[in-house]
C-alpha cells in the first residue's frame, strides 16, 4: 500500500527493538530542545503498549531531566493517584521512579470538581509549547479519550471530561488493567486531539498482533473522526512506529 505523507513509518522486528528505537528519536528531540530553549516539555501516554519505549527513553544518556517537564494524557474520573489502574500510578512507576524531571504535572482524577481540574491542568499546559507527544493507537483507532464523545478535531478546548464508550473501557480490561468491563470507570480527563497535534514533534508507538487492524485504517482511511489515529497524517513532524505484529496488514 503506498504510505501516506507526512507521515514516516518505521517497522522494527521486535517490541524491544521498536521501543528502543522510538527512545532514540525521542531522546534526541529532547535533547536538542534543551540545547536550543533551555528546557524542553513532554507528554507521555500511559499504557502496557508503551512499557518498551519508556524504558529505553528513561536510561537514555545525556537528557538533563532537570529541564523537562512532564504532562500525562488521560486520567479516570474518580482514580486516586494509588489505584493500581491510574494512569499516575503508571507514570510513577514508569517514569519517575527512574528520572526526576523538573516537574511532573499528574491529571487529579480524585478531584471534586474534574471541570475545575480541566481549567487548571490546562493552564499548565498552554503555559508554553509541548515539543514532543509520545502517544500510542488505541484498538478503535484513538490517540486519546477524546474520541469517545465523539472526536473532534478542531476541539477548542485543551482538555476536557469524556464519557467512555464500550470499547474504550474493554480495551481497559484487554490490557489487564481492570477485571471487567464493570470496574472500569466511566468517565474520563483527557487531553484533547488538537493539543496533541500542536506538539512540535508526535512519536507514536504501536506494537501488538491486535493493533493491526487499528493502524492499517489509520493509514488507509479517510483523515476524519472516524478513525481518529487518521490525525496523525495531518502532523509535519510525526513517526509511527510499529513491530512486525502491529504491521501485519501493511
Amino acid at each position: 500500500m503506498k504510505i501516506p505523507d507526512p507521515l514516516k513509518i518505521e517497522i522494527q522486528p521486535s517490541r524491544a527493538k521498536m521501543g528502543a528505537a522510538a527512545a532514540a528519536r525521542a531522546s534526541t528531540i529532547l535533547r536538542v530542545a534543551i540545547a536550543d530553549q533551555g528546557s524542553a516539555r513532554i507528554i507521555l501516554a500511559s499504557s502496557p503498549s508503551q512499557n518498551e519505549f519508556l524504558a529505553g527513553l528513561t536510561c537514555a544518556p545525556e537528557i538533563d531531566w532537570s529541564r523537562v517537564t512532564i504532562f500525562h494524557m488521560d486520567e479516570f474520573v474518580g482514580m486516586p493517584s494509588h489505584h493500581t489502574s491510574s494512569f499516575r500510578k503508571y507514570q510513577i512507576e514508569h517514569v519517575l521512579m527512574r528520572i526526576r524531571p523538573a516537574v511532573f504535572h499528574g491529571l487529579r482524577g480524585e478531584d471534586q470538581d474534574p471541570f475545575a481540574e480541566c481549567s487548571r491542568y490546562g493552564y499548565h499546559i498552554s503555559e508554553a509549547p509541548i515539543d514532543l507527544a509520545c502517544i500510542g493507537i488505541g484498538e478503535n483507532g484513538h490517540i486519546t479519550f477524546s474520541d469517545s464523545s465523539p472526536a473532534q478535531f478542531d476541539d477548542q478546548r485543551s482538555i476536557r471530561v469524556v464519557q467512555l464508550d464500550d470499547r474504550s473501557r474493554q480495551q481497559q480490561v484487554n490490557n489487564g488493567c481492570f477485571p471487567d468491563l464493570h470496574s472500569v470507570p466511566a468517565q474520563a480527563i483527557t487531553l484533547t486531539y488538537p493539543t496533541l497535534m500542536a506538539a512540535k514533534a508526535v512519536i507514536c508507538v504501536v506494537p501488538g498482533l491486535h493493533k493491526a487492524p487499528a493502524v492499517k485504517a489509520a493509514l488507509s482511511d479517510p483523515v476524519s473522526p472516524v478513525c481518529p489515529a487518521t490525525i496523525l497524517r495531518s502532523h509535519p513532524n510525526a513517526v509511527l512506529y510499529l513491530d512486525e505484529n502491529s504491521a501485519s496488514l501493511l
